[in-house]
């Protein structure tokens, strides 16, 4: 596999097959890695688990995180994120079904560069895995951790 440009992690089997194929009208397939839940997420990212050996120096260009994940909520993943230095400028997304503004609020609290709400179809996805990933991969300057 190619380095991938951008992580999805969603722990609703559905949700993160439509939201890949969504992507993949973006960008080759290859440059889309997925995790199932928070630990693999940060298992992916910090180079553990069955990602031992991933060189952690090349990180995706962007994450899409579901918020309300098993195992490891997706604010904890975000927390996790920003304390180490490797992941801490990696522009997330929160990809979330909550419409709580307590939930859009502690996002933003714990780092989320945005805050998008699930589509309700799979046209409303696409057009916003489009927008989200021609403004996060293609248009957005990005900031690369001190010594990389």
């Amino acid at each position: 596999m190619n380095h991938p440009t951008i992580l999805v992690v969603d722990d609703n089997p559905d949700h993160l097959e439509l939201t890949v194929m969504a992507l993949g009208e973006c960008c080759a397939p290859d440059s889309i890695a997925t995790a199932c839940d928070g630990v693999e997420a940060l298992d992916f990212l910090f180079g553990r688990a069955k990602h031992t050996g991933r060189n952690q120096d090349i990180q995706p260009r962007l994450v899409i995180l579901d918020m309300k994940l098993v195992r490891l909520h997706g604010l904890e993943v975000l927390r996790a994120m920003r304390q180490n230095p490797r992941t801490a400028m990696l522009p997330v997304v929160m990809h979330s079904s909550s419409v709580e503004r307590s939930d859009i609020a502690a996002s933003y609290a714990c780092g989320a560069n945005s805050y998008v709400r699930k589509a309700t179809d799979y046209d409303e996805l696409r057009r916003k895995m489009r927008q989200i990933y021609d403004f996060w991969v293609n248009a957005n300057e990005r900031c690369e951790p001190a010594g990389a």
